[in-house]
């Protein structure tokens, strides 16, 4: 199977489970606080839907996950190293800035992607009063973390 195919099935995959599985989680772990986040906001929870190993294309895996951002939430700078990551919009808006392209509040049903080694320099809730949630789709190295938090481009 050619990598685009591979990729696009993985994307229809995430698709699926984010309509599917957006309430319910198997993990919840909290995502590193940013210093521009309120003091009375929580930091992003995040929780592990789905990690398998890709059994045709060795060395990879894919993982699916919910970020919830409490009103007013944000993660600090970071990158995912040489993953390829999706993410769709389910609920609210977030804000989001990579490299050096400008930052775009993305709304419910929007989505974006990042390119491998990309700097995430802003990823937060606009809202001070309403929840975001987004699916957040890898394909990475296997054993690779999956975030890295880095205040540098």
């Amino acid at each position: 199977m050619v990598p685009s195919q591979i990729v696009g099935r993985l994307l229809a995959i995430a698709a699926l489970a984010g309509a599917t599985a957006c309430g319910s989680a198997n993990e919840s772990t909290p995502a590193a606080a940013s210093a521009t986040s309120t003091a009375t906001s929580s930091p992003p929870q995040v929780s592990v839907l789905l990690q398998q190993a890709l059994p045709n294309a060795e060395g990879k895996t894919f993982t699916s996950q919910i970020v919830d951002f409490p009103p007013g939430a944000a993660a600090p700078p970071h990158r995912h190293g040489q993953a390829f990551v999706y993410a769709y919009v389910l609920q609210g808006a977030v804000r989001s800035q990579v490299d050096d392209q400008s930052a775009t509040t993305y709304h419910q049903g929007e989505n974006w992607f990042e390119q491998p080694g990309a700097h995430h320099v802003v990823a937060a809730n606009p809202s001070t009063t309403e929840r975001a949630k987004l699916l957040v789709v890898y394909v990475s190295d296997t054993g690779d973390p999956l975030q890295a938090n880095d205040p540098h481009s």
